[in-house]
């Protein structure tokens, strides 16, 4: 059966409600009011949905479904068409077996290793801080990132347990570390998880040297 892994703060739960009913649910919230409808994991606010992905691989790593699906509380904002995806990996899972990393969402984007072409102009990031991509390659692995990542917005994705188990529990702890002692990590892992796996999470050929693709469908207005 596959497991939905909701990483929780605020956000309106409802919509768990119309989820199929062949997908476990687990939720963690991070939230100041665990007295929801849905039973919930509580985790310290920290780390943002990063650690919460992480916490559920360290803590199950042993006992992970086939199929997990990590999402945040709302996960509509960055992938309009997520009930259905849902529906679709319940009612056939084989669907996914030739690529076991699949990033869930509607925009695809790039960022360089500093940040400046996303996260720095990004209204939220009110100071106008960059983003330490090389650092964080460094911290995490060792090593030096590449000169750009392209990825999916909303750090939103389904992995086979077979791919997670390819690497040991270990770097999983070590990254879970990261998450809350490396400068604005979440937006780190954001850009990063299909590298996390050691995935190529989106084909270059067909990306065809784009930079951002927008894949929900866009409403036309009428001219008068």
């Amino acid at each position: 059966m596959p497991e939905l892994v909701v990483a929780h703060y605020t956000e309106n739960l409802n919509w768990l409600r119309n989820v199929p009913a062949g997908l476990q649910k687990t939720i963690y919230s991070k939230g100041p009011d665990h007295s929801l409808e849905h039973t919930v994991i509580p985790l310290p606010n920290v780390g943002r949905e990063a650690h919460t992905y992480l916490h559920h691989i360290v803590n199950r790593y042993d006992s992970l479904a086939e199929w997990t699906i990590f999402c945040q509380g709302k996960p509509f904002d960055h992938a309009y068409n997520f009930k259905k995806t849902l529906r679709d990996i319940v009612a056939d899972p084989l669907t996914l077996e030739e690529k076991q990393f699949h990033w869930l969402g509607h925009l695809i984007d790039t960022d360089d290793d500093q940040g400046h072409r996303l996260f720095q102009p990004w209204s939220k990031n009110e100071d106008g801080r960059g983003l330490d991509l090389r650092g964080f390659h460094y911290a995490l692995f060792d090593t030096g990132g590449p000169l750009t990542y392209t990825f999916v917005l909303g750090a939103q994705f389904v992995i086979h347990r077979n791919l997670l188990r390819q690497k040991p529990v270990s770097f999983y702890k070590r990254a879970l570390d990261v998450s809350v002692s490396f400068p604005d990590a979440a937006h780190c892992f954001e850009r990063s998880w299909d590298r996390v796996f050691d995935v190529v999470g989106l084909n270059p050929e067909w990306l065809a040297g784009r930079l951002t693709v927008q894949l929900k469908p866009m409403k036309h207005q009428q001219v008068g």
